[in-house]
């Protein structure tokens, strides 16, 4: 599936990914390819990309933590996600 994270000030991912975990204002929750349709808010927490390769722009790689060699996380104070037809567009503060 494809994920893109946007914030106000720039497109922060966009690439192929396994999975994403999210911290939903009412518990966390994951996404995995072919997923149901979902629109959600999302709460202060990490955000949790699974994919196979990772490729970040220089100006906000810092801002991404390497779990392991498949797994990266994002702090995020609040946001939305949309999820439908395996793209997944979160967009955060």
């Amino acid at each position: 599936m494809i994920l893109e994270i946007v914030s106000p000030e720039s497109k922060l991912f966009q690439g192929e990914v396994t999975s994403v975990s999210l911290p939903g204002t009412l518990g966390s929750f994951q996404l995995l390819n072919n997923h149901a349709p979902i629109v959600s808010t999302l709460k202060d927490g990490e955000i949790k990309i699974g994919a196979s390769s990772f490729s970040f722009d220089k100006e906000v790689a810092d801002k991404f933590t390497k779990i392991n060699e498949q797994t990266y996380s994002l702090s995020i104070s609040s946001g939305t996600i949309e999820m439908k037809d395996n793209k997944v567009i979160v967009l955060v503060d």
